[in-house]
């Protein structure tokens, strides 16, 4: 099976990988994919560039059109929309927003398999917001209505059933402002109750005294799933796995496993080092990474579970190259059946 498999994964084939394993990335459309996931003779004169500042650093952003997406799902499964984290689909008037409107291009470009995962706007699940140079009290966290109205309800009656999952990510919070596991359970499960019911919820938290009982209990009552994320301050994945006692919560049989940056990095530095996103940077990547992602994704095969591995740029240099590095070490301990976390 593995030297089947070996070829297509050099040209980055993900899609048919294993049965309920789906490779995908955090966010597309990157210029430094070129030669691996989009062909240069198509996109190399359709390039354009935004500036970004990062960490004090003036840096250019190079992108594709949205029709890109079209090559992009001829390699990997499922994709993650970040842009949607930061803008809401409707406006207070419920008019469509930017937002709105760059989904419904990807709508016309998406096949039939093709799925995405939408990050909820952190105006609905973000404590405070970064505002002027400064943090400020979030007013909307939690807002039922503006999740559902200017949310929820304009992406479900785009997309519909081509949206695989929603991702709600909980900033994290320093000591000063946190609050008890048992209070954000509580806060949690309110908003849970005057929100639409559905499958496809997943929850990231990023502080890690928050995944505690009290969270887990609130999960497991609504069907949400926990995101086991890769990221900064986290401990790593198979402990985060661990403190829900190696359980898949999500009613729908689905965990999402975001591989963002590599632990103790702060997303600038991590930003700074991948860019422009080419190549994998020597020393970057941690090897313990991936062997957590196989183990938990052999855990989800012995249970039924659809696992969905998003990865980002930013945990190693370059996505693509980071996703065949993973499939190669699950077909290689899949093999042998290599035990699980």
């Amino acid at each position: 099976m593995v030297k089947a498999k070996i070829p297509r994964l050099d040209k980055f084939q993900f899609r048919d990988l294993y049965p309920n394993v789906f490779i995908g990335t955090a966010s597309d459309r990157y210029a430094g994919w070129m030669g691996q996931i989009y062909p240069e003779e198509r996109y190399r004169n359709r390039i354009s560039t935004r500036p970004k500042t990062v960490g004090g650093k003036s840096l250019k952003e190079e992108v594709l059109p949205a029709e890109s997406v079209e090559d992009y799902f001829q390699h990997f499964s499922v994709l993650e929309l970040d842009f949607t984290f930061y803008r809401l689909l409707l406006d207070e008037d419920l008019r469509p927003t930017q937002n709105y409107h760059v989904l419904r291009t990807y709508l016309k470009h998406l096949g039939q398999g093709d799925h995405l995962i939408l990050k909820v706007p952190q105006v609905i699940f973000a404590q405070r917001l970064w505002r002027g140079g400064t943090s400020i009290e979030n007013p909307d966290y939690l807002n039922a209505e503006v999740f559902i109205h200017q949310f929820y309800d304009p992406a479900v009656d785009l997309l519909g059933d081509s949206i695989n999952g929603f991702i709600f990510e909980q900033e994290y919070r320093p000591k000063r402002d946190r609050t008890s596991p048992d209070e954000y359970a509580a806060a949690l499960s309110e908003f849970l109750d005057e929100i639409p019911r559905d499958d496809r919820y997943h929850i990231e938290v990023r502080t890690e005294s928050l995944l505690s009982s009290p969270y887990f209990k609130v999960l497991e009552k609504y069907g949400v799933g926990q995101v086991l994320s890769h990221w900064t301050w986290l401990p790593p994945l198979c402990n985060q796995f661990m403190k829900s006692d190696h359980r898949f919560l999500n009613a729908d049989k689905q965990c999402i496993i975001r591989l963002m940056t590599p632990l103790r990095m702060r997303y600038e530095e991590a930003y700074i080092k991948a860019y422009p996103f080419n190549e994998m940077i020597n020393g970057m990547m941690s090897p313990q990474m991936i062997e957590d992602t196989v183990e938990i994704i052999l855990a989800a095969i012995g249970e039924g579970v659809r696992i969905n591995v998003v990865v980002n740029n930013r945990a190693g240099g370059n996505a693509p190259i980071i996703a065949q590095k993973i499939s190669e070490r699950f077909l290689e301990v899949h093999s042998r059946r290599g035990r699980a976390c």
